[in-house]
């Protein structure tokens, strides 16, 4: 009991505690609020893990320009706009939106339907644009 009395000891237990809640909380955030993912990163997730993506943004801008093999969901009809396109819940969701805030919004609902594994485009269709990532017409 001598040792968790000490001054010294008790500042590297304090230092201990502070260090391991920073590491954490990047971990703890991600599970919470799904992953921020980059272009680079969306790109893999669509290639090689054969990920679904979804465009939250309204109508005429899904038409201007899109990411490839995105299937246009309106933000307020999610729920049942994944239900009409048959998702496999199993396999990794990338949630698109123009600036990535209203996916980040989004990322809830869609755990909701039981999907374990949900990204969102960081920075949305502007970041993709700025990455000099093709968009389909």
């Amino acid at each position: 009991m001598n040792f968790l009395t000490q001054i010294d000891n008790l500042a590297l237990i304090a230092l201990l505690l502070v260090s391991g809640a920073a590491l954490f909380l990047p971990t703890l955030s991600t599970l919470i609020s799904g992953k921020g993912l980059s272009p680079t990163e969306a790109t893999i997730w669509m290639n090689r893990r054969k990920a679904a993506v979804l465009d939250l943004r309204p109508e005429d801008a899904f038409k201007a320009g899109h990411l490839p093999g995105a299937k246009h969901v309106p933000s307020n009809a999610i729920a049942a706009r994944i239900e009409k396109l048959k998702l496999d819940p199993k396999n990794p969701l990338i949630l698109v939106c123009e600036t990535g805030v209203s996916s980040r919004k989004a990322i809830a609902e869609v755990q909701k339907l039981g999907f374990a594994e949900v990204g969102t485009l960081d920075g949305g269709v502007q970041a993709w644009q700025a990455a000099a990532l093709p968009l389909v017409k």
